[in-house]
């Protein structure tokens, strides 16, 4: 980390323009903190190349992904690489919301020279969040010429935003030109593996988290698709919930502390769905799962079929029981936990619950 100003002293003429407070750079944000995977590979790198002492490889680097997917975290890293090899250089951060506010307020005072030449000597200039000045003229027209000198000083310049420079409806052409002649890198939404990979490395990061099983961390990795903030957000509750109430956590702790964003992240996964999906997989008829028949080829995958059943759907034990010929619902419990001991010690059958949930969250 680095103490929290992420720029140079200004003069004691620009003071007055500026306001008092601007966003430091997170210490826990940092590269080696960030877990990388093929759906972000690529930003990741070129963000570790643009901090880079020296003559920057491109600029500006522009990041785009969906909310809570890590662009921020990447940027904060940026800051972070940058100033631990070049410790005198200047850094500003800040979203492009701020940019417009400062940028308000010094045309109010009569004064934008200050605010122009604290943004112009920023050797890093780290603006998160570029789609907030679409459709604001007066500003599009400043960060145009902010743009402009950075680059054409050879300084280095990151914006990220929630699209694509060509999705960015409202803001001037000239800009999104400007973003062009750098690199523009996404990040995809994590697959379960990252999500999963992410909690891990966020549990060893809590203090006194205690024990959180296996089958609460892959319930939250399979549930919470919407991104990156949401999962790691619902571990702490489960934590903190767990602190609180001095209860152990399990999968019935978990689902009953995370109820609505379980909810919300689940896709409406279908019996159906699960025993087509099985079948097909497993290359057995539909009708095999709900017979009668006990040989292993169809009763591991009827268990397959009824543990994910348990996993993603919300129907009760009972039912799913009456959904594989009329079976008793300590059957399916039988199957659950039969399933759950072989993921750990049979790595067919671990693969093949993982392949059929990525299949049928589309994850």
């Amino acid at each position: 980390g680095r103490p929290a100003a992420t720029s140079q002293p200004v003069t004691a003429a620009a003071a007055p323009a500026e306001p008092a407070e601007r966003p430091a750079l997170d210490a826990r944000l940092t590269f080696d903190r960030f877990v990388v995977d093929a759906s972000n590979r690529v930003a990741f790198n070129a963000a570790r190349a643009l901090a880079e002492p020296g003559v920057p490889r491109f600029s500006p680097l522009f990041l785009h992904s969906g909310t809570g997917q890590g662009k921020t975290h990447l940027m904060h890293a940026i800051g972070h690489a940058f100033l631990a090899a070049c410790p005198g250089a200047s850094v500003l951060a800040m979203s492009a919301e701020r940019f417009m506010f400062e940028f308000v307020q010094a045309l109010r005072a009569r004064d934008t020279f200050a605010f122009k030449a604290r943004l112009r000597s920023a050797d890093l200039l780290l603006i998160d969040d570029l789609q907030f000045i679409a459709g604001k003229d007066a500003t599009q027209e400043e960060f145009f010429h902010t743009v402009n000198e950075i680059m054409a000083a050879g300084k280095r310049l990151v914006i990220s935003a929630d699209r694509c420079p060509q999705a960015l409806d409202g803001v001037e052409a000239r800009i999104l030109g400007r973003m062009a002649v750098g690199l523009v890198a996404d990040i995809k939404p994590p697959g379960s593996e990252l999500r999963r990979t992410i909690l891990d490395r966020k549990l060893a990061d809590l203090p006194d988290a205690g024990a959180v099983p296996v089958d609460v961390l892959d319930l939250l990795a399979n549930r919470i698709h919407a991104n990156i903030r949401e999962l790691e957000g619902a571990l702490n509750r489960v934590v903190a919930y767990a602190h609180l109430t001095g209860e152990a956590i399990d999968l019935d702790f978990a689902v009953a502390t995370l109820g609505e964003v379980l909810r919300g992240g689940q896709r409406r996964v279908t019996i159906d769905d699960i025993q087509k999906l099985v079948s097909r997989h497993f290359e057995l008829k539909p009708l095999d799962l709900v017979s009668e028949r006990r040989a292993r080829a169809i009763a591991r995958p009827r268990q397959i079929a009824m543990y994910l059943a348990k996993r993603l759907t919300t129907r009760s034990l009972p039912e799913i029981g009456r959904r594989f010929g009329g079976r008793d619902h300590s059957t399916v419990i039988h199957a659950v936990r039969r399933i759950e001991e072989l993921r750990g010690t049979d790595r067919d059958v671990d693969d093949a619950v993982r392949v059929l949930m990525r299949e049928l969250e589309g994850a």
